[in-house]
């Protein structure tokens, strides 16, 4: 069984630069991907355009040429694919890494859904995006419930209800509302959230304002049936027709493999992984973390642009041990 001087899971953008920089640094290295090249970014809503510009979400040295000011997820999905391609990164996709175990100090035992692959350091860098943040509600279970959000046109015409506030809830709102859903919001505070896009959050502000999209504040879904759900506002229940409900609440990483890796977690709501900022290593020794996974529920925290700089600091502190 060959052992590996770093075992990767995942195989987004930061799990492909955590590659890059073991290959330049001439380690045995190897990623594992639950699913596709950059699964979260394929994931993501069809139309969805970034925050940042192409050069910030630049990778081992390639340039991201786009034709918009901002990049959009098409552009994005082909750019890490060329990365991919370029580097002949040592990728393992649609396999999902069910079990890491220390045997040793540096010597891991990684189980996959396909394999077992022994290590010398292991770098969790899997994001957030896989797991929903569950409104725990009866019905949430039924078939027109849904937490990821596509495309607009599978909506058309059908009386849709957004949970949420932020940008993947927005984005929702407004394409099925111009693809003729007759739109209405759910959101917990008593306005849209700070962190919308600022070219889009008065479009949302504007559409709610003239009625276009209907928007209950200070509320929450009580419960969902099949034709029917029912809203928990300040004024009591209210009861609305409804044909689909996109719950864009957010997602949370997975703190089960982290916690089966022996990471610490911080004991508040936040559950922050405990590890140290300089080299990205945790409280087990040859456990890396990189990435938005580093943030706990702060998903917010670390981006593409402000986590490109772990694969380096990770890659550099292996070496030198």
């Amino acid at each position: 069984m060959t052992k590996y001087d770093v075992l990767i899971i995942g195989g987004g953008p930061i799990g492909l630069a955590c590659g890059i920089a073991a290959r330049k640094a001439g380690l045995n290295y190897v990623i594992i991907e639950k699913g596709p090249l950059a699964s979260s970014l394929f994931n993501y809503p069809l139309f969805m355009t970034f925050f940042s510009t192409s050069d910030r979400l630049e990778i081992g040295g390639v340039p991201f040429m786009s034709l918009n000011p901002k990049p959009n997820r098409q552009e994005a999905l082909e750019y890490y694919r060329r990365v991919q391609q370029k580097f002949e990164l040592n990728t393992r996709f649609f396999e999902e890494v069910t079990g890491i175990q220390q045997h040793e100090p540096h010597l891991f035992t990684v189980t996959t859904s396909k394999e077992v692959y022994t290590a010398g350091n292991v770098i969790i860098a899997t994001g957030f995006y896989g797991i929903p943040i569950y409104m725990n509600v009866p019905g949430e279970e039924l078939p027109k419930v849904t937490h990821y959000y596509k495309e607009p046109q599978y909506y058309a015409f059908q009386k849709v209800l957004v949970v949420g506030a932020n940008n993947s809830a927005v984005d929702a709102a407004l394409e099925t509302y111009r693809k003729g859903a007759d739109v209405t919001m759910v959101i917990r505070q008593d306005k849209i959230g700070e962190r919308v896009k600022y070219w889009v959050k008065p479009d949302i502000e504007n559409r709610i304002e003239e009625g276009s999209i209907k928007a209950y504040f200070n509320a929450s879904v009580h419960a969902i049936r099949e034709k029917e759900v029912d809203i928990q506002t300040p004024d009591g229940i209210v009861t609305i027709p409804n044909d689909f409900v996109l719950a864009m609440t957010g997602y949370r990483p997975d703190f089960s493999l982290l916690q089966q890796a022996g990471i610490a977690l911080s004991d508040d709501e936040v559950r922050c992984p405990v590890y140290n900022p300089g080299t990205m290593e945790t409280n087990q020794p040859g456990v890396y973390l990189a990435g938005v996974v580093c943030g706990g529920m702060n998903t917010h925290k670390w981006f593409i642009e402000n986590s490109r700089e772990h694969a380096d600091k990770i890659i550099a502190h292996i070496k030198q041990g």
